[in-house]
């Protein structure tokens, strides 16, 4: 074959080449004649992959990133696991304007989740806090959620709460609750029942609870702090347990800590139906039942000299247990401000005032607010989910403006 022959070849083959590809670029009769263009196929693509109407999803250009991972953590028992870890959940804005992130430790039979969404499919307190500009830490305590559960017994036995529990003390307490104030609880979205959709939204983010979790969750804290550095705390209930611990272990690394409800009495037991104290006081630390540095110090809580007060501050509370003086110092939070906030709806109303009586007495500054006195009213324990919860953190956004460097 000569060299004109193949470039006879050459010109053929290129020639149906062409042919195919115009042929193939120009849209079939079936394409031009149809109602729907390309543009309507992709929406209607994209329309269907879209979660359901019922999903709640929100949309901000305040939110930069978003990671998880995982602290602490020891290999226990033999064969070897892994226990004591603890799931992180980490926020970054888009625009960072505060010098310190937030670590935000939830209560009992709680986890992460109750700070990023509402019941009713609101954002919850994270969403505000990225929009003020702070980077967030969410955590699952240890034994908790995401956070695993060793089922060996070295965790402690597992409690759950029920429907009834629940309307009892947090949802439906203005029919249920046997408290003095259960009448002025008017937020929880919903009737706070079993088969209103946000209850059962609500009992659905419920999970089981580890008898160690608070000391397991205090050492991963206190870990977790010492990789991120400086930090303010905002705790709530159990949380608040969590947070005084982190910030007796690791004073220099708490900017401040925020208590809402902590989890009490300080000492003895109460029963809220009747407002007064039950059995003998049990030994305690003073805000929690496990150690804290004082001044002088202080080997077992039966060195801590106390007394209670004759009376209450206010009716449908308790008295309070304090030191005789000359009270013995927290010395390790002599320069942590602390907020304490207490709702005029929720049964936690009954011994509130009594932490921050011992705080202030042990020589920590602290600013205790019945939320009605800041214009915020008919809340319950659970004041992150209920339908004024945004008042809630913006009040708390502004005494951290206020304390904090």
């Amino acid at each position: 074959m000569t060299l004109k022959t193949l470039d006879s070849y050459g010109f053929v083959i290129a020639g149906i080449i062409a042919s195919f590809l115009l042929t193939a670029c120009q849209p079939s009769e079936e394409v031009v004649n149809s109602d729907m263009s390309l543009s309507d196929s992709n929406s209607m693509e994209i329309s269907v992959a879209m979660p359901p109407e019922g999903i709640a999803t929100f949309t901000t250009e305040s939110l930069a990133s978003k990671s998880s991972y995982y602290i602490g953590g020891d290999y226990v028992g033999d064969p070897p696991v892994m226990g004591g870890q603890m799931y992180v959940d980490v926020w970054e804005p888009s625009n960072i304007t505060q010098p310190y992130p937030i670590v935000l430790f939830h209560g009992n039979g709680q986890t992460g989740v109750g700070w990023q969404q509402t019941p009713d499919g609101r954002p919850g307190w994270a969403y505000y806090l990225i929009e003020q500009g702070y980077v967030l830490y969410m955590v699952d305590y240890p034994a908790r959620g995401r956070s695993a559960y060793l089922p060996d017994g070295t965790h402690g036995g597992l409690g759950i709460r029920t429907a009834a529990q629940l309307q009892t003390i947090w949802t439906n307490v203005d029919e249920m609750g046997n408290f003095p104030l259960n009448d002025n609880h008017t937020q929880w979205p919903g009737e706070g029942k079993p088969g209103d959709p946000v209850f059962d939204e609500f009992i659905k983010t419920q999970v089981q609870f580890a008898g160690q979790s608070t000391t397991l969750a205090r050492h991963a804290a206190i870990e977790l702090l010492q990789e991120i550095g400086p930090v303010i705390l905002l705790t709530h209930s159990q949380g608040g347990g969590v947070g005084f611990g982190v910030t007796d272990g690791a004073p220099d690394l708490v900017k401040a800590l925020i208590t809402v409800e902590p989890g009490g009495p300080q000492i003895g037991r109460v029963s809220t139906s009747q407002v007064a104290y039950t059995g003998e006081p049990a030994n305690s630390w003073g805000p929690v039942n496990y150690p804290l540095t004082y001044d002088p110090p202080v080997s077992d809580p039966s060195e801590l000299e106390t007394y209670l007060e004759e009376e209450a501050d206010r009716d449908g509370e308790v008295p309070c247990w304090l030191q005789e003086e000359p009270a013995r110092q927290l010395i390790n939070f002599a320069d942590v401000p602390v907020l304490s906030i207490s709702a005029d709806g929720t049964y936690h109303r009954v011994f509130d005032a009594c932490i921050p009586k011992w705080l202030n007495q042990a020589g920590v500054e602290t600013d205790f607010y019945r939320l009605e006195e800041v214009g915020i009213s008919g809340n319950g324990h659970m004041m992150q989910l209920e339908l004024n919860s945004d008042d809630i953190i913006e009040f708390i956004h502004e005494w951290i403006q206020d304390k904090v460097d």
